[in-house]
């Protein structure tokens, strides 16, 4: 979709506009801003949330991530290229497993991590589920015309009886960072994203813990649990999964500062 014309001098001052307010990349910023708005009256709308710090995500209503574009809505947690390293474990784990393979996609947000798994990997019997009743209407949106059933609840009391120990992929991208950092995270971070998303407890690990608690529960013979955590933490991230009963491995992608702790069930696939 294109957006209203502006001339080089008033485009120029929307980029300046951006810049002042903080935006890094202004310049590609004001090209999305420009590309969702239908008139001027809306592009000034925009841009005004933008500069008051809102996530461009947020405000223009979607997200670009692992190669899908995702509905984005207000105070649901912004989807960030890091986590492309958990798409691509969990993607590659389920073309093994499969088709179909049962993949599952706890703390699901926007539900941006499974629709980009189903993109990759086709004939999966995928399920979302978050306790954020705006994440989970969000997510419904994202993941409904790919077949996912989207449920609400808190971790695993969200998810449907039948999925107990047949779970062949189950992807967790909990809150991780340790409540006394939230601070440190920026602001449009901390004003716009619901806090549940982000805060992690004490040690960021809380979250994490109580994934790994009942996993095994959940997986089928030899499946696969996988979450996100930083450098600093995924050590002790790759502990907490093996006092779970599951044999961990981390795995690292520089180029995204992207870290995934991986649990494997004990037994052969069936």
């Amino acid at each position: 979709m294109s957006g209203p014309e502006l001339s080089p001098a008033a485009r120029e001052r929307l980029v300046g506009r951006l810049r002042a307010a903080g935006c890094v990349y202004a310049e590609a910023e004001a090209g999305v801003l420009l590309a969702a708005a239908t008139d001027p009256a809306e592009l000034d709308r925009l841009v005004a949330r933008r500069v008051r710090g809102a996530p461009l995500e947020q405000v223009v209503g979607w997200a670009d991530f692992a190669g899908v574009r995702v509905r984005m809505e207000p105070g649901v947690f912004v989807p960030r290229r890091r986590s492309e390293l958990l798409v691509a474990e969990a993607a590659a784990r389920a073309a093994r497993r499969g088709p179909p393979a049962t993949v599952v996609d706890l703390c699901c947000g926007s539900g941006a991590i499974a629709a980009a798994i189903a993109a990759r990997v086709s004939g999966c019997a995928l399920h979302a589920a978050d306790i954020d009743p705006a994440a989970v209407r969000c997510a419904r949106r994202n993941l409904a015309p790919l077949g996912a059933r989207v449920h609400r609840g808190d971790l695993y009391a969200a998810l449907p009886g039948h999925l107990r120990g047949r779970v062949d992929v189950l992807v967790a991208n909990v809150p991780y960072v340790p409540t006394d950092e939230l601070p440190l995270l920026p602001a449009e971070a901390r004003r716009y994203e619901p806090r549940a998303a982000l805060d992690g407890g004490p040690d960021g690990l809380a979250l994490l813990r109580r994934v790994a608690a009942g996993a095994r529960a959940w997986l089928a013979a030899g499946g696969t649990l996988l979450m996100e955590t930083s450098a600093a933490q995924a050590g002790a991230a790759a502990a907490v999964l093996r006092e779970a009963g599951l044999a961990a491995q981390v795995r690292r992608r520089p180029a995204l500062a992207a870290t995934v702790v991986a649990g494997r069930a004990p037994g052969r696939p069936g």
